[in-house]
């Protein structure tokens, strides 16, 4: 009798069979088990993100765009462009420079963010949710070493071809200022 088969002295309570593993990445007997428990804790809370979210409804999140997120961004996805260097090896922060002045935030890095700022974690998770949709407005460069505020808000629901979709309206701004730096327009699908 196998781990799997019964649990306790002598095999005296039965188990239900474990579900079979990737062969790639094989799973204890506990592993397994508390793997599943996990993705049926979670499917037990989960709701599709059109039931979760009313029309109205603001997320927002504050953003230090230090010198090291905007190389790490930079080299993730291979842009090389001297403006956003704001850093030199052995020298650490440096102004940069660039048309703007110093260095400069690469224009979509903050897009970047605004999915970790429209999905509430306080709230239950979310499942069957794709984002479809955004049209990105950039209204002026962002200086290395600014801190933002990225804000969302659910404007709209609505069907398409039979499915359902929720809209978005993003908006990043200065936390000093106020200053309007991104707008952006995004869907999401839903289940």
């Amino acid at each position: 009798m196998s781990a799997s088969d019964a649990e306790g002295v002598g095999g005296t309570t039965a188990m239900t069979p474990l579900p079979a593993t990737d062969g790639l990445k094989p799973m204890s007997p506990i592993q397994a088990r508390q793997t599943r428990a996990f993705i049926d804790d979670l499917a037990s809370e989960a709701r599709p993100y059109w039931d979760m979210v009313e029309i109205g409804d603001e997320l927002s999140r504050d953003l230090h765009l230090s010198a090291e997120l905007v190389i790490l961004y930079a080299d993730g996805v291979e842009d090389f462009n001297p403006w956003y260097e704001g850093w030199r090896m052995n020298s650490w922060h440096i102004e940069g420079q660039s048309p703007f002045g110093g260095a400069i935030v690469p224009p979509l890095l903050v897009s970047h963010f605004v999915l970790s700022v429209q999905f509430d974690a306080t709230r239950p998770f979310s499942i069957g949710s794709i984002h479809t949709f955004h049209d990105s407005e950039i209204l002026e460069p962002i200086l290395v070493g600014t801190t933002v505020r990225i804000t969302t808000r659910a404007v709209e629901k609505f069907e398409k071809r039979g499915r359902r979709y929720v809209r978005h309206a993003v908006e990043v701004t200065d936390v000093e200022d106020n200053r309007v730096y991104f707008r952006e327009t995004r869907d999401i699908l839903s289940l």
